[in-house]
């Protein structure tokens, strides 16, 4: 079987991060998962890091997600406007 995966960048802050979870979840979509990055950089150049005292973070966060292309499409038009470009990535992929 054939999927679409998706990966999008965003960071800790970022009200759209937990939106577009909540909704892929309610969808039910086939799988997603949110990683919390330690050290990351953007088109920005700002380096965004986490230590050992700090009680507030700013991490980069990537959600990646996947289901069947027509359905990813569909999640992605419906997040559009809220996602800054150039913060998506996708691919296809084979279940095994």
């Amino acid at each position: 079987m054939q999927v679409k995966v998706v990966r999008v960048y965003l960071s800790e802050e970022s009200p759209v991060l937990n939106e577009l979870f909540d909704f892929l979840h309610q969808e039910k979509i086939k799988g997603a998962t949110i990683y919390r990055g330690v050290k990351g950089f953007g088109a920005g150049g700002k380096t965004r890091e986490t230590r050992f005292l700090d009680l507030h973070f700013d991490l980069p966060m990537v959600l990646e997600f996947f289901d069947e292309p027509a359905r990813v499409d569909e999640i992605l038009a419906h997040f559009n406007d809220k996602i800054p470009s150039g913060h998506i990535l996708q691919w296809l992929a084979d279940i095994i």
